[in-house]
C-alpha cells in the first residue's frame, strides 16, 4: 500500500512538472519494488526530464526493457538521440557568428569525411529539427532548420520542411530568404538560381499574383517543379482549368508527383471529377498505403460525392495518423462536419490545424466562419483579425472582414472591405471573369443598395450574373433595387425570373405581390390589355390582385403598413429591417412610397469553407 501511494506522489510531482522531486522518489520506489519494470519505466521519464538522457537511456538498456516493451524502446531511441547531439544545449550561436565573419572562401575546405564542416553542422541542425518536430516542439524544430539553412544554404530540405509545415507566416518566409548568406557561399549564377526555386517555395495562397518566370531561369520552364509552382499559382488565383491543365502534364510525366499530388486533388474537387479522383485515389492506395496523401485523396472523394462524410472522416482520420502534422487533411476534416452544420467539432478539427500550422491563416478563417454561422460575430471577427495578421493580402480574409461589418450594420466599413478585396483579385488580370467571386460582387450590389447607391448596386449585380448567370437570388436583388428605385415594371420582369429559376423562393412571392400592388396603385382607374397581359403571365387577374391586398398587406384604407421580421429560408434572404412609411395617393413620390425590406446576404457570402482542399 505505501508502494502505491510512493508511485502516485512520482506522478504528482511530474504533473506538477517539479521533475527533481520526481526523479528523487522514483529512484525510492524502483529499490523498493526490486526494479519493476513499471517502476523502471517511470524513474527513466524522470532522468529524460531532467535531460539525464544517457542515464534514461543505460537504465533501460542494461535490462533490456527497450527490447520488451514498445513504450520502453521509444524513450530509449529519443533519449538515445538526444544524448549524442547534446540537445539539451542551444547552438553554440559563438561558433556561427564566427563562422559568417568568416571570409576566407565561398566554402569550407573538405576534411578526410569529404563533406565540409558547414555541411555537417547543417546536418546536425537539420536532424535536431526533425526530432523536436517528432516531438511537437515546433518552436525549437523552427529555430534549428533556420540554423541549418543559414549553416548551408543548399539544404534544400531544411527550407522545404519550413514550409510544408507552414512553420512560418508569409512576411517571415520573405525575411528568412532575405536572411540568408547566398552571396557568401554561392557564386552570382547560383546566387540567382537558388533564391528563384526558394521563392517558388514560398506562400501563394496569402494573395493573388502574376505567375511569371524570370528570364535569367528559361531553361527550367520545362521543369516538374516549376510547372507545379505555376499550377500552385493558378489554383489560389481560382483559376482552376488552367491548373488542371497544367497538373495533368506533370501527371503523364510523373504520376506520383509528391509536390502535384495535393494541388491536382484539390482541382479535382474544385472541377467535381469524381470519376478522375476515383480512380487515382485508389492506384495512390495501392502503391503508397502508408502515405497519407493516397488517404487524403479517398477522403476528398467521399466528401466531394455528398452524403458520405463518415466515409471520409474514417480516412481522413487514417491520414492525420500516419502522419499528424499533415495540415490538409486536417483541414479536410473539419469540412467533413462543417458540411454537416456541425459547428463544434469542425472547430475542434480547425483549431487542431490551428495548432499545426503556425504560419498558415486558413484555419483561423474556417474557425471564424464557423462562429458567424453560430451568430457569434465577435468571436468570428476576433479570429478573423488573426487570419488578416497573417495574411494581410488575402481577398478572402478582407471579404469575410466585410461581411461581419456589414452583419454588424457597418455598411462604410463593409464596402472599403469588399472593395479593397476586389482590387487585390484585379491585381490578376483588369477583369473578374472566376465565378468563384460572384458572391463578393453581390455583396457588393448589397452594401452599395444600404448606401443608396443604386446604379453601382445594379452595376455590380449584372456582373455577379455575367460569372453565374442562372442565379435566383441575383435576380431578386435586381429586382428588389428596382423595387426601390420606383420601377416596379422592371421589378416585376426580375421577380417572374427569379421564380422561374426557383419557384419556392418565398421573397420574391412576397414582393411579385407588392410590385404588382403597387404597378397597379400607379396605373390609371383603366387597365388596358397590355397591363392585363402582363398581368396574365404571372397568374394574376385583377379580381386575385384584391385578394393579395387583403392577404400579403393591410387594405389601403391604412395610412401605414409595415413589414414583419421573416426568414425566408428557401431563398436564402432574411428580412433584416422593418420600416414603416406613409402611404399616399399622390403617385408623383414613388420612391417614397415603396416599402423598404432589407436582405441579409449569408447565402451570397463567399464558399471559402469548402475551397482549398490543398491549403
Amino acid at each position: 500500500m505505501n508502494l502505491e501511494r510512493l508511485r502516485k506522489r512520482v506522478r504528482h510531482y511530474i504533473d506538477q512538472q517539479q521533475y527533481q522531486s520526481a526523479l528523487f522518489w522514483a529512484d525510492k520506489v524502483a529499490s523498493l519494488s526490486h526494479e519493476e519494470p513499471q517502476d523502471i519505466y517511470w524513474l527513466a521519464q524522470c532522468l529524460y526530464l531532467t535531460a539525464q538522457y544517457h542515464r534514461a537511456a543505460h537504465a533501460l538498456r542494461s535490462r533490456k526493457l527497450d527490447k520488451l516493451y514498445e513504450a520502453c524502446r521509444y524513450l530509449a531511441a529519443r533519449c538515445h538521440a538526444l544524448d549524442i547531439l547534446d540537445m539539451e544545449e542551444p547552438i553554440n550561436k559563438r561558433l556561427f557568428e564566427k563562422y559568417l565573419k568568416d571570409e576566407s572562401g565561398l566554402k569550407d575546405s573538405t576534411t578526410d569525411w569529404e563533406m565540409s564542416q558547414s555541411s555537417i553542422k547543417s546536418s546536425i541542425c537539420l536532424l535536431r529539427g526533425k526530432i523536436y518536430d517528432a516531438l511537437d516542439n515546433r518552436t525549437l524544430a523552427t529555430y534549428s532548420y533556420k540554423e541549418a539553412l543559414k549553416l548551408d544554404v543548399y539544404c534544400f530540405e531544411a527550407f522545404d520542411l519550413l514550409t510544408s509545415h507552414h512553420m512560418l507566416t508569409a512576411q517571415e518566409e520573405k525575411e528568412l530568404l532575405e536572411s540568408l548568406p547566398l552571396n557568401r557561399q554561392c557564386t552570382e549564377e547560383e546566387q540567382e538560381l537558388l533564391h528563384f526555386l526558394f521563392e517558388n517555395k514560398l506562400k501563394k495562397y496569402n494573395k493573388p499574383s502574376e505567375t511569371l518566370i524570370p528570364e535569367s531561369v528559361d531553361g527550367l520552364q520545362e521543369n516538374l517543379d516549376v510547372v507545379v509552382s505555376l499550377a500552385e499559382r493558378h489554383y489560389y488565383n481560382c483559376d482552376f482549368k488552367m491548373c488542371y491543365k497544367l497538373t495533368s502534364v506533370v501527371m503523364e510525366k510523373d504520376p506520383f508527383h509528391a509536390n502535384c499530388l495535393p494541388v491536382h486533388i484539390g482541382t479535382l474537387v474544385e472541377l467535381n471529377k469524381a470519376n478522375e479522383l476515383f480512380y487515382l485515389s485508389h492506384k495512390l492506395v495501392d502503391l503508397y498505403p502508408n502515405n497519407p496523401v493516397s488517404w487524403f485523396a479517398v477522403g476528398c472523394y467521399y466528401l466531394m460525392v455528398g452524403h458520405k462524410n463518415e466515409h471520409a472522416r474514417r480516412y481522413l482520420s487514417k491520414a492525420t495518423t500516419l502522419e499528424r502534422t499533415y495540415g490538409p487533411a486536417w483541414i479536410a476534416y473539419g469540412h467533413s462536419f462543417a458540411v454537416e452544420s456541425e459547428h463544434d467539432q469542425a472547430m475542434a478539427a480547425y483549431f487542431t490545424a490551428a495548432q499545426l500550422m503556425k504560419g498558415c491563416h486558413l484555419p483561423m478563417l474556417y474557425i471564424g466562419l464557423e462562429y458567424g454561422l453560430t451568430n457569434n460575430s465577435k468571436l468570428a471577427e476576433r479570429f478573423f483579425s488573426q487570419a488578416l495578421s497573417i495574411a494581410p493580402e488575402d481577398p478572402f480574409v478582407m471579404h469575410e472582414v466585410g461581411v461581419v461589418a456589414f452583419q454588424n450594420g457597418d455598411w462604410k466599413t463593409a464596402e472599403k472591405w469588399f472593395l479593397d478585396a476586389l482590387e487585390k483579385i484585379k491585381a490578376i488580370g483588369n477583369e473578374v471573369t472566376v465565378d468563384k467571386w460572384e458572391p463578393l460582387l453581390n455583396n457588393l450590389g448589397h452594401v452599395c443598395r444600404k448606401l443608396k447607391k443604386y446604379e453601382e448596386a445594379l452595376e455590380y449585380h449584372r456582373q455577379a450574373l455575367v460569372l453565374i448567370p442562372q442565379n435566383a437570388s441575383t435576380y431578386s436583388a435586381i429586382g428588389y433595387i428596382h423595387s426601390l428605385m420606383g420601377n416596379f415594371e422592371s421589378a416585376i420582369d426580375y421577380f417572374h425570373t427569379a421564380l422561374g429559376l426557383r419557384r419556392d423562393d418565398t421573397f420574391s412571392v412576397t414582393m411579385l405581390g407588392h410590385c404588382i400592388e403597387m404597378y397597379i396603385g400607379d396605373s390609371e382607374a383603366y387597365i388596358g390589355t397590355e397591363i392585363k397581359d402582363k398581368l396574365r403571365c404571372y397568374d394574376f387577374d385583377v379580381h386575385t390582385v384584391k385578394t393579395l391586398k387583403n392577404i400579403i398587406s393591410p387594405p389601403w384604407d391604412f395610412r401605414e403598413f409595415d413589414i414583419e421580421r421573416q426568414t425566408l429560408d428557401e431563398s436564402g434572404i432574411v428580412t433584416l429591417e422593418t420600416s414603416n412609411q406613409r402611404k399616399s395617393t399622390d403617385t408623383s413620390r414613388p420612391l417614397e412610397e415603396t416599402f423598404e425590406i432589407e436582405m441579409n446576404e449569408s447565402d451570397m457570402m463567399l464558399e471559402t469553407s469548402m475551397s482549398d482542399h490543398s491549403t
